[in-house]
Protein backbone atom coordinates (compact mmCIF):
# COMPACT_ATOMS: atom_id res chain seq x y z
CA UNK A 1 0.00 0.00 0.00
CA UNK A 2 1.02 3.47 -0.17
CA UNK A 3 2.36 6.10 1.73
CA UNK A 4 -0.44 8.74 2.67
CA UNK A 5 0.68 11.63 4.33
CA UNK A 6 -2.50 14.16 5.59
CA UNK A 7 -2.15 17.20 7.51
CA UNK A 8 -4.93 18.31 9.33
CA UNK A 9 -6.11 20.56 11.69
CA UNK A 10 -7.69 18.80 14.93
CA UNK A 11 -11.20 21.18 14.17
CA UNK A 12 -11.33 21.51 10.60
CA UNK A 13 -14.19 19.22 9.23
CA UNK A 14 -12.53 18.97 5.89
CA UNK A 15 -9.98 17.00 7.83
CA UNK A 16 -12.43 15.04 9.45
CA UNK A 17 -13.98 14.08 6.34
CA UNK A 18 -11.25 13.48 4.34
CA UNK A 19 -9.55 10.64 7.67
CA UNK A 20 -13.21 9.07 7.59
CA UNK A 21 -12.45 8.39 3.52
CA UNK A 22 -9.31 7.12 4.58
CA UNK A 23 -10.64 5.25 7.46
CA UNK A 24 -13.53 4.15 5.75
CA UNK A 25 -11.17 2.32 3.17
CA UNK A 26 -8.56 0.51 5.88
CA UNK A 27 -5.72 2.97 5.39
CA UNK A 28 -2.95 3.55 7.46
CA UNK A 29 -1.75 7.44 7.29
CA UNK A 30 0.71 9.65 8.70
CA UNK A 31 -1.06 12.04 10.18
CA UNK A 32 0.11 15.99 10.52
CA UNK A 33 -1.92 17.95 13.12
CA UNK A 34 -0.39 21.84 12.51
CA UNK A 35 -2.58 23.32 15.35
CA UNK A 36 -0.95 21.21 17.43
CA UNK A 37 3.09 21.09 15.99
CA UNK A 38 3.39 24.45 14.38
CA UNK A 39 6.60 23.13 12.60
CA UNK A 40 4.60 21.38 10.42
CA UNK A 41 2.66 24.40 9.11
CA UNK A 42 5.79 25.54 7.17
CA UNK A 43 6.67 21.89 5.90
CA UNK A 44 3.03 21.77 4.87
CA UNK A 45 3.15 25.42 2.92
CA UNK A 46 6.63 23.86 1.23
CA UNK A 47 5.38 20.88 0.36
CA UNK A 48 2.27 21.85 -1.33
CA UNK A 49 4.38 25.09 -3.19
CA UNK A 50 2.22 27.47 -1.01
CA UNK A 51 -1.07 26.25 -0.14
CA UNK A 52 -2.25 26.60 3.36
CA UNK A 53 -5.57 25.31 3.87
CA UNK A 54 -6.33 21.90 5.50
CA UNK A 55 -6.68 19.08 4.89
CA UNK A 56 -3.69 18.18 2.45
CA UNK A 57 -3.58 14.67 1.24
CA UNK A 58 -0.19 13.30 -0.45
CA UNK A 59 0.02 10.08 -1.68
CA UNK A 60 2.52 8.04 -2.54
CA UNK A 61 4.50 11.70 -2.50
CA UNK A 62 2.14 12.71 -5.04
CA UNK A 63 0.17 15.77 -3.24
CA UNK A 64 -3.12 15.05 -4.20
CA UNK A 65 -4.92 18.17 -2.82
CA UNK A 66 -7.67 18.49 -0.22
CA UNK A 67 -10.82 16.59 1.10
CA UNK A 68 -12.65 17.59 -2.28
CA UNK A 69 -9.90 16.30 -4.19
CA UNK A 70 -9.74 13.11 -2.47
CA UNK A 71 -13.25 12.73 -2.58
CA UNK A 72 -13.30 13.35 -6.59
CA UNK A 73 -10.24 10.66 -6.94
CA UNK A 74 -12.76 8.09 -4.84
CA UNK A 75 -15.87 8.90 -6.81
CA UNK A 76 -13.79 8.62 -10.36
CA UNK A 77 -11.77 4.95 -8.89
CA UNK A 78 -9.21 6.28 -8.90
CA UNK A 79 -8.13 6.59 -5.45
CA UNK A 80 -7.83 2.62 -4.57
CA UNK A 81 -5.74 2.38 -7.44
CA UNK A 82 -2.72 5.19 -5.85
CA UNK A 83 -3.49 3.59 -2.93
CA UNK A 84 -2.23 0.28 -4.30
CA UNK A 85 0.37 1.28 -6.21
CA UNK A 86 3.88 0.22 -3.69
CA UNK A 87 5.82 0.46 -5.79
CA UNK A 88 5.84 4.30 -5.45
CA UNK A 89 7.75 5.99 -2.75
CA UNK A 90 6.91 9.03 -0.44
CA UNK A 91 8.77 12.57 -0.74
CA UNK A 92 6.69 14.43 1.13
Amino acid sequence: MSHVKIYTKSTCPYSKRAKQLLDAKGVMYEECVIDIDPSKRGEMIAATKGKATVPQVFIAGRHIGGSDELLELENAGELDVLLADSSAQPTA
